[in-house]
């Protein structure tokens, strides 16, 4: 995730949750290639749709001790709105001083804030990946698609998620994501990149937006191990000129407890 020292570079099949081996369901080829291609169009749907939204987000990673003890923070709340011309914006509302000591932030992390860890899959996006069928699981009582996706091939000054998202059978939209962001690694840099989980709610009877990112881990860094917790929350949606407003309530630090899913689960699907 961050940059320290020297460049360590792992294969992107670890990046994959354990996860139970299962079948496809008796599902055919077809059958898969044709469900994919529908979610692909709900979530460019959304995208397009969230683009006319505004939100808060707020951010806190924290380095631990080995013990979970806080040793340094970064945090910030932003509101994402519309500019005087309609354009999109994030204006920083709360930003405290950084405390990190052992952690730097790079533009892979800002971009992976931003993109990867809210992963949409666009039907524009489509043919950048691998996807692979895993079978049905369900999350928080909602019978789930599975896939496990990996980028294709990567160019340069990109970033991209490797991991596995869990679809909605009905709505066909991702309603969880479990990975990493991946990207080509630069020379002379020891870059890590933790994996999270992403949760998504409907907010408008029709779409599932973010609204909350986990990751408790340690990162693998040459100069030593170091543990962090970042949780990332989305809240407050509204719509771009209306007056209602959905709240998810204040800062937390914990997924919610109505999912049970936040552990990961026990096999390893291979892409």
């Amino acid at each position: 995730m961050f940059r320290i020292a020297l460049l360590l570079v792992f294969a992107i099949s670890l990046l994959l949750p354990q996860l139970p081996a299962r079948a496809n369901g008796d599902l055919s080829e077809a059958e898969i290639q044709r469900i994919i291609k529908a979610f692909a169009a709900r979530e460019s749907a959304f995208s397009k749709a969230r683009e006319q939204y505004t939100y808060k987000q707020s951010v806190k990673l924290a380095e631990l001790s080995a013990g979970g003890r806080e040793t340094g923070k970064w945090e910030y709340k932003s509101d994402i709105i519309f500019g005087p011309s309609n354009e999109r914006v994030e204006r920083v509302t709360w930003a405290p001083v950084n405390t990190l000591k052992n952690i730097l932030l790079t533009p892979e992390d800002e971009k992976d804030l931003r993109d990867v860890q809210p992963f949409v899959l666009t039907t524009e996006h489509l043919d950048e990946y691998d996807i692979r069928y895993l079978g049905k699981q369900e999350v928080d009582e909602i019978a789930c698609h599975m896939f496990a996706v990996k980028p294709k091939t990567m160019e340069s000054g990109q970033r991209y998620f490797a991991g596995v998202v869990w679809v909605d059978d009905r709505d066909l939209q991702i309603v969880k994501s479990y990975g990493r962001g991946v990207g080509l690694q630069k020379k002379g840099g020891d870059n890590q990149f933790p994996k999270f989980e992403t949760f998504r709610q409907q907010i408008d009877g029709r779409f599932w937006f973010p609204v909350f990112t986990i990751a408790e881990t340690v990162l693998p860094f040459q100069t030593g191990p170091q543990p962090i917790k970042m949780v990332v929350r989305y809240d407050d949606y509204r719509l771009f000129g209306s007056t209602v407003g959905i709240t998810f309530g204040g800062e937390v630090d914990e997924p919610p407890s109505t999912d049970p899913a936040p552990a990961p689960p026990t096999a390893n699907p291979q892409p």
